[in-house]
């Protein structure tokens, strides 16, 4: 029997589940690994716990402190369940695109959000970045997490899911494929796992409307690509510190549509509720199909649970005025959802 003396002890130790159903698309051997088996259902349980903890040895952060951070969610989330056994006021700064069910979530945990616009520059006052920034400022004994250039952030995957991910492969592993947000669940584990096994392929999932991608093909800052999207912690309009791009061997974009088709199949095929990031990330691997043989080995992030997305996703209403439905219960437009699956 397992016995914790706290929710933070379960943190981390995550399955990997074998995806039957897709093989017949896809060839090898494809697992995705289940983060939404930590107690915060998300992988970013693991660099919220380290980044806190880190911070306690530095003095960074003290006794009755504040904890201020920016994010799509599950980092805080996670952040809010740590301060709640630790005992510190948690401030998130949020983008308005965040889920309902997230949104509720940070409030439940005792949280205090504040919601920013989406479509903002991240220099601009009103963003979320801005916004964590001034509080900081504004409030004593703070602590600005700051996970987008925080290296405890990619420490936290190197120390915890690479090993993880390579011992549950027996060290067989030779594709790892995840979302690319503030890129410490990607590059963190991806450096563990280069370290073991250089022929390691990583590939990093980004968004349309990101500029990721590029700036690993060109190493341009293109303001250009950006422009909005729908997927949540996936793709950045910002070149976060935690990528590190020497360890990716190529970036694939995701689109929105398919992600959240993705996500969806996988829940009616493999009977895993995961998130829309979740969906990105298979998708991504469905961009590289042509690259498995028989015998390759693949790991998937999925970084966390469907619950967070029923308001969006898992929606028919919210998929119909996002676009991607068209009269979901009609039986033609089924007929056209099966060839889109088919085809992408």
């Amino acid at each position: 029997m397992l016995r914790y003396n706290s929710v933070l002890e379960a943190i981390g130790n995550t399955p990997i589940i074998r995806l039957n159903k897709f093989s017949k698309w896809l060839k090898g051997t494809i697992y995705g690994k289940m983060e939404s088996f930590n107690p915060g259902q998300s992988a970013k349980d693991r660099i919220a716990l380290y980044m806190i903890e880190n911070a306690e040895k530095s003095g960074q952060l003290k006794p009755g402190g504040t904890v201020i951070e920016t994010t799509s969610g599950n980092t805080g989330f996670s952040l809010a369940m740590i301060c709640v056994i630790k005992g510190y006021r948690c401030i998130l700064c949020v983008p308005a695109k965040i889920s309902e069910e997230k949104l509720n979530a940070l409030r439940a945990i005792g949280a205090e959000v504040n919601v920013c616009p989406t479509n903002v520059p991240a220099d601009d006052p009103r963003s979320y970045y801005s916004q964590a920034k001034s509080l900081h400022e504004e409030i004593p004994n703070s602590y600005y997490v700051n996970q987008y250039y925080n290296t405890a952030n990619i420490m936290a995957h190197y120390e915890m899911t690479g090993p993880e991910i390579w011992e549950q492969t027996e060290g067989k592993i030779t594709h790892y494929v995840a979302p690319c947000g503030t890129g410490g669940t990607l590059s963190g584990t991806a450096r563990y796992l280069k370290e073991q096994n250089p022929n390691i392929q990583v590939i990093g999932v980004d968004a349309y409307g990101s500029v990721l991608k590029k700036f690993h093909e060109t190493g341009e800052f293109d303001k250009n690509e950006i422009y909005p999207y729908k997927l949540e912690a996936v793709g950045k309009n910002i070149i976060p510190d935690n990528v590190d791009f020497t360890v990716i061997d190529q970036f694939v974009k995701a689109e929105d549509k398919a992600s959240a088709f993705r996500a969806r199949q996988l829940a009616k095929r493999e009977g895993l509720f995961v998130g829309y990031s979740s969906g990105a990330a298979m998708q991504g691997l469905f961009k590289v199909r042509d690259q498995l043989t028989d015998d390759s080995i693949v790991v998937i992030l999925f970084p966390d649970h469907g619950s967070k997305y029923l308001g969006k996703i898992y929606n028919n209403e919210w998929m119909e005025d996002a676009g991607f439905l068209y009269g979901y219960d009609n039986y033609k437009y089924m007929l056209k959802f099966r060839k889109f699956l088919r085809s992408i």
